[in-house]
């Protein structure tokens, strides 16, 4: 039986229909009937055209596992990157392209990434001096997914870095948290760098070198203006607690080393007393966002075949493989051996 999807972030209609839009074309390009895709979602083939719909994230998975089982291209996410362009990005592509450097850029891209129908969330960490990462995240763990959303997502984030600074863009370093698949060649020869598979997370590691690179299309009113539409469009999604994100933000960044609350306010210059507070107000506490995240992230890693149980459990931050176990059974009612046994 399959485990249900109650979490609220993922059965509000706030994604558009970008990248639905993008396959359905495909599929009828091969001549193919995609309307049962949309079937029982109280949803058309005709309405994903238009810019006023939105979906919520239950009903986009649906249509992209329906869609991925009639287009079964290998390496179909790469294929639908690689056709998009700045343009597919909306007021977003208008904003990046009319930024002072490429650096700004990357970071309007991660801020609003949400307002293009973005299946996953960003986050943008520096590594040292010459290195940062942007890093994918998915919202809800689905092995089955995660191949085709990480492909889509950084081969069209590449034609658009390439559109911004030219065609010599590439990263140093690509990073990707599931098994090489039969094509892991075309990675290489698309993205121009390194492809790791098999990792903790995955991620696109760039040169700081670029991020002062100066836009041509540098336009200080344009910026301003497409900016402010950026901003407005992003407030219109569900609020996102300033103080909450940030403590989720570090918690995912240090989760093997189990940080405490003393830690995470140290980081954020507050003190215990008024980290404990601010995260009352929001309606969370620090514990129950802890184990959000560890039971989120221990739930993904359960789908690499690769790791044990205990390595899972070192990796959330447990010494204990037993603790681990008694607080996953907390957490989701099932043993973590359990939840990886039925595929859920």
């Amino acid at each position: 039986m399959k485990k249900r999807i109650s979490d609220a972030r993922l059965t509000e209609a706030v994604i558009t229909t970008n990248i639905l839009s993008c396959l359905a074309e495909v599929a009828e390009e091969r001549g193919l009937d995609c309307r049962h895709w949309f079937s029982g979602l109280g949803l058309t083939r005709e309405q994903i055209h238009d810019a006023s719909v939105r979906v919520s994230y239950r009903q986009a998975r649906l249509v992209l596992k329906r869609a991925l089982r009639s287009l079964t291209d290998p390496g179909l996410g790469l294929d639908v990157g690689s056709r998009q362009n700045i343009g597919n990005f909306g007021v977003l592509g208008l904003a990046m392209m009319t930024a002072r450097t490429f650096g700004d850029a990357l970071a309007i891209s991660v801020e609003h990434h949400r307002i293009t129908g973005s299946l996953v969330d960003l986050d943008f960490e520096a590594l040292d001096a010459t290195r940062i990462a942007i890093i994918v995240r998915q919202r809800y763990p689905d092995a089955d997914l995660l191949p085709f959303l990480c492909e889509e997502l950084l081969s069209s984030s590449l034609m658009v870095c390439r559109t911004l600074v030219g065609e010599s863009f590439r990263p140093r370093l690509m990073e990707l948290a599931y098994p090489a698949p039969a094509h892991a060649d075309r990675y290489a020869a698309l993205f121009g760098c390194e492809v790791r598979f098999g990792a903790l997370e995955s991620r696109a590691i760039i040169d700081t070198r670029w991020l002062e690179f100066a836009l041509p299309t540098y336009n200080p009113i344009t910026a301003q203006q497409s900016l402010a539409l950026c901003e407005a469009q992003s407030a219109a999604l569900p609020a996102q607690n300033e103080i909450t994100d940030a403590v989720a933000r570090l918690l995912r960044s240090r989760l093997a080393h189990n940080p405490m609350l003393a830690d995470i306010a140290s980081t954020l210059n507050l003190t215990e007393r008024t980290l404990r507070r601010q995260l009352t107000a929001a309606g969370v506490g620090f514990k129950q966002l802890h184990d959000r995240i560890r039971s989120e992230h221990a739930t993904g890693l359960l789908q690499k075949a690769d790791l044990t149980i205990a390595e899972i459990g070192t990796a959330v931050g447990f010494r204990d493989v037993r603790e681990f176990r008694r607080a996953f059974k907390r957490w989701t009612g099932v043993p973590p051996r359990a939840m990886r046994n039925a595929g859920l």
